[in-house]
């Protein structure tokens, strides 16, 4: 299934973004996603997100997140015990059902942790990026030659 907008003049004058490209142009297919649990995606700084899902009735040890390369999957599995409470249900509108949710991660994500708290799962996140791919500033100058001239002298 292809999308309505066409990448391959972007991707004919690009390197190295065909992971964008294809998750740009799969996008439909997760349309037709289920939407269980909701979540809110929030973004709390400059390199800081948080994604709240509304899991109410899982306890911690029935969530699972897992976060691998550039991807984030958060499952959850109700034990299959009976209630309880040993309570027969005339209707039960809260969702008992298991779900799982995946997120795509850009490069450099990490997740900082994760708090169940009043039926929310808040999943903490923060770009780190690594210092050799930081922006520095190059001077224009001799300083290369002057810095193997030192060297070079000091050598001696």
């Amino acid at each position: 299934m292809r999308s309505a907008f066409d990448f391959a003049p972007y991707r004919r004058s690009t390197v190295g973004f065909d992971r964008l490209f294809d998750m740009l142009e799969n996008s439909s297919l997760g349309q037709t996603q289920e939407n269980y649990p909701p979540f809110d995606l929030i973004k709390a700084g400059e390199n800081e997100y948080r994604i709240e899902l509304a899991v109410a009735g899982f306890k911690p040890d029935e969530i699972d997140i897992t976060s691998q390369q550039n991807q984030l999957v958060v499952s959850g599995r109700k034990n299959e015990e009976s209630d309880e409470t040993g309570s027969d249900y005339i209707y039960r509108g809260i969702a008992n059902r298991s779900f799982e949710r995946r997120f795509a991660l850009a490069d450099h994500i990490q997740v900082r942790g994760a708090d169940l708290k009043d039926g929310l799962l808040a999943i903490e996140l923060v770009r780190e990026i690594p210092e050799a791919m930081k922006p520095r500033k190059i001077d224009i100058g001799g300083s290369a030659r002057q810095t193997i001239e030192a060297n070079a002298e000091h050598a001696k």
